[in-house]
C-alpha cells in the first residue's frame, strides 16, 4: 500500500483546467455569434437602397464598439445566473477561498505598499489608522510592515509628509513596523516607485498588499487576502474588488452607485471564464513578491513618439507577465475588501481618465509579446478597445446625423423596424451589468434595506441611468480628441488629482467643454432643420455633449451633493450600516446620512457581504 501514489490533486487540477477551457470556448462562441448577429442586423437595417460607402463606414465603427458592449452583456448575464443560483457565488468563481476558514495564523511576512504623490498627509494617515489598529489588535501586527513610498515633488507637502509618517512610525513602534521613503525624482512613475521598493526591500517579504493614496482597506480584509494567498502558492496576484467610499460629491456619489450596480455581476461573470487570467487594478491587491520581482518588471519603452518611455498603466501588464511566469491571477469579487475615493467632479474625472487612456495605448507594444496566454492577449486588446471604441461612438453620431440629414427620408437611410430593434438590444446590453444587480437587489429584502429601501434604490437607479447617458458621450468625445492629440505628439504625463469636493465655475466648464457642446448642439440643430423626428434617437449621444457644461457645474455643486446624501440618492450599504472601521474615518457622508439612517441590524450588517 505504501507504493500507491495519491494523485487526486493532479486529477482535480486537470479537470478544473478542462472545465475552464470549456467555459472560455462557450463564452467566445456566444460573444462571436452575438457580434455577428448585431452586425447583420445593422447591415439589414442599412440595406435600404443598397450598401454604400457611408453604410460600410457605419458598420466598421459599430463593429469597433461591439466588444465592450457584447462582452459586458454576457459577463453580466453569467454573473447574474451565478449570484442567483449558486449557493456560494464567490467560491464558484474563485475556489481558492474555500481553503481558508478565517482563523488561520498569519505566517507570511507581508509588506503594505502605499504609493503617494503630493497627497495631504493627514488624509492618508486617516485612511491608514483603522487598518493598523485592526492588524495590531489581531495579534499579527509583527507580520506586517508598512512602507510609505513617496514621490512627492511639492516641498511643503513633503515636509508635512515626513513629520506625519515619522510620528506614525513612533506611535506604532514595536507593534507594526513603518518605513517612510521619499524619492527626489519619480522616475518610472508609480511602476518605478514599486520597482525601487522591490530592489531595496522586496526580498525581505513573501507578500505585498498594495494601496493607492485614496485606498482604505479594513484589517479584516487585509487578513483575508493574505490568508487566501498563504493557502494558494500557485496564485501570484489576488485582486480584491474595489468599491467607492461614501462621498458628499454629487458626481462621485452617482458614479460610484453605478459602479456598485455594475461591478459585482460583471466581475463575477468575467471571473467565471477568465479564471486564472484575472485582472490587476494596481491597488487593493496582494502580490507574491518573488515572482513579481523576477518577472513583472516593465522596462521603459524605446524613446520616440508619445507612447515611448515609462509605462503609465502598469497594472494589467503586471497581471499578464505574472501569468506568463506560470502563476495564477485571480479576482476576489467581494464588496467588503476595500474602498477608494472617486474624483469629485467631471473635470477631475476626465483628467484621470485621459492618463489611463495614454497608458492603455502603450499596451500596443505588448500585445505580441512572446509567451503570453491567449486570455492575457485578450485583456490587453480589450483594454485598448476601452478607449478606441470612443471615436467610433462619436463617428456614429456625426456620420449618422449627416446620413439621415442628406437622405430623402429617414426610411430611405435605415429601416425603422430593424433600426428600433437594434437600438433596444444595444440599450439592454449597455445597461446589462446594472440591470443584473438591480434584479438581484430587488429580489433580496436585506439588500433593498441596505440601499435605503426600494423607493430610494429605484430613484437612485433612475438618476444613475440619466447620469450614465449624459456622462458617456462626454468621455467618448474627450477620448477622441485626446487620441487625436496623441497622433500629433501631444502627451499628458502623470498628473495629480484633487480629491476634495469643490465647485466648478461656469467659465471653467465652458473653457474645457465647449467642443463637446458645439458638436452636440450642432448635430441636434442639423436634425432639427432636416429630420426632427430623428432627434430623440440622436439624443442618446448628443444630449450628453450638448449639456456637458451644466452637467459639469451641477454635479460639482457642494450643496447638491449634501442634499443627495440627506435624501439618500445614491445611497450605498456602507451608509445604511457602516462598519466600525468606516465610522473611524469620520467621513462627512456618514455624518450627514447618520440621522436618517436605519439602525444596523443583523440583516443590514450582513448585506454588504451578500
Amino acid at each position: 500500500m505504501s507504493d500507491i501514489v495519491d494523485n487526486s490533486d493532479a486529477v482535480h487540477e486537470a479537470a478544473g483546467g478542462r472545465s475552464l477551457l470549456y467555459r472560455r470556448a462557450v463564452f467566445a462562441a456566444v460573444v462571436a455569434a452575438t457580434m455577428i448577429g448585431l452586425l447583420w442586423l445593422l447591415a439589414a437595417a442599412l440595406s435600404v437602397g443598397g450598401i454604400d460607402a457611408a453604410d460600410i463606414a457605419l458598420l466598421i465603427m459599430f463593429a469597433v464598439t461591439l466588444p465592450w458592449t457584447v462582452i459586458g452583456f454576457w459577463n453580466a448575464t453569467i454573473g447574474l445566473a451565478i449570484m442567483r443560483f449558486c449557493r456560494d457565488p464567490i467560491a464558484t468563481v474563485t475556489p481558492a477561498v474555500t481553503r481558508v476558514r478565517g482563523d488561520e495564523p498569519i505566517v507570511a511576512s507581508t509588506a503594505i505598499l502605499l504609493c503617494i504623490r503630493n497627497e495631504p498627509p493627514a488624509r492618508v494617515v486617516r485612511n491608514l489608522t483603522p487598518m493598523i489598529e485592526g492588524l495590531v489588535a489581531s495579534g499579527y501586527g509583527d507580520r506586517f510592515h508598512l512602507y510609505v513610498l513617496s514621490d512627492t515633488s511639492d516641498h511643503e507637502i513633503a515636509a508635512g509628509e515626513e513629520a506625519a509618517f515619522l510620528a506614525l512610525r513612533d506611535l506604532w513602534r514595536g507593534r507594526l513596523a513603518i518605513t517612510y521613503r521619499r524619492r527626489l525624482v519619480n522616475e518610472g512613475y508609480k511602476a518605478g516607485n514599486l520597482r525601487d521598493f522591490c530592489l531595496r526591500w522586496g526580498a525581505s517579504h513573501e507578500l505585498a498588499l498594495t494601496l493607492d493614496a485614496d485606498s482604505f482597506i479594513p484589517a479584516e480584509a487585509a487578513l483575508r487576502l493574505v490568508r487566501v494567498m498563504q493557502a494558494s502558492p500557485e496564485i501570484g496576484i489576488l485582486q480584491g474588488l474595489v468599491v467607492g467610499a461614501p462621498s458628499t460629491s454629487a458626481f462621485a456619489r452617482i458614479f460610484q452607485f453605478g459602479m456598485r450596480l455594475g461591478m459585482r455581476s460583471y466581475t463575477i461573470g468575467s471571473a467565471w471564464w477568465q479564471g486564472d487570467c484575472g485582472p490587476h487594478w494596481g491597488h487593493n491587491s496582494v502580490l507574491r513578491m518573488a515572482p513579481f520581482i523576477a518577472h513583472c518588471h516593465i522596462p521603459p519603452l524605446p524613446e520616440g513618439g508619445v507612447l515611448g518611455g515609462h509605462i503609465l498603466s502598469h497594472d494589467q501588464l503586471e497581471a499578464v507577465l505574472m501569468r506568463r511566469a506560470g502563476y495564477e491571477v485571480h479576482a476576489l469579487p467581494e464588496e467588503s475588501l476595500g474602498w477608494e475615493e472617486n474624483p469629485p467632479t467631471l473635470l477631475e474625472f476626465i483628467r484621470r481618465d485621459l492618463r489611463w487612456c495614454q497608458g492603455n495605448m502603450q499596451y500596443l507594444n505588448f500585445v505580441a509579446l512572446p509567451g503570453l496566454k491567449p486570455v492575457s492577449r485578450y485583456q490587453l486588446v480589450f483594454a485598448l478597445l476601452m478607449f478606441l471604441g470612443s471615436p467610433a461612438w462619436i463617428g456614429l453620431l456625426v456620420l449618422g446625423t449627416a446620413a439621415v440629414a442628406l437622405a430623402e427620408t429617414p426610411a430611405a437611410f435605415i429601416r425603422p423596424d430593424l433600426g428600433l430593434v437594434l437600438l433596444v438590444v444595444i440599450l439592454i446590453m449597455w445597461f446589462a451589468p446594472k440591470i443584473a444587480t438591480v434584479i438581484d437587489v430587488l429580489s433580496r429584502p436585506d439588500l433593498r434595506r441596505a440601499f435605503g429601501g426600494t423607493r430610494r434604490f429605484l430613484a437612485s437607479v433612475v438618476a444613475e441611468t440619466v447620469f450614465f447617458l449624459l456622462l458617456s458621450p462626454i468621455m467618448w468625445f474627450g477620448h477622441t480628441v485626446f487620441l487625436g492629440g496623441l497622433m500629433l505628439g501631444r502627451a499628458i504625463g502623470w498628473i495629480g488629482q484633487s480629491r476634495d469636493d469643490h465647485a466648478v465655475p461656469w467659465s471653467l466648464a465652458w473653457r474645457r467643454l465647449w467642443p463637446q457642446t458645439a458638436v452636440g448642439v450642432g448635430c441636434i440643430a442639423v436634425l432639427a432643420a432636416t429630420v426632427p423626428s430623428a432627434i430623440p434617437y440622436a439624443l442618446l449621444i448628443a444630449a450628453g455633449l450638448a449639456l456637458a457644461v451644466p452637467f459639469a457645474v451641477l454635479t460639482a455643486n457642494p450643496a447638491l451633493g449634501r442634499l443627495a446624501v440627506r435624501v439618500g440618492l445614491g445611497r450605498l450599504p456602507e451608509e445604511t450600516a457602516p462598519s466600525v472601521a468606516l465610522r473611524e474615518l469620520g467621513l462627512p457622508a456618514l455624518q450627514i446620512a447618520g440621522p436618517d439612517r436605519d439602525p444596523p441590524g443583523p440583516e443590514s450588517t450582513q448585506c454588504s457581504k451578500a
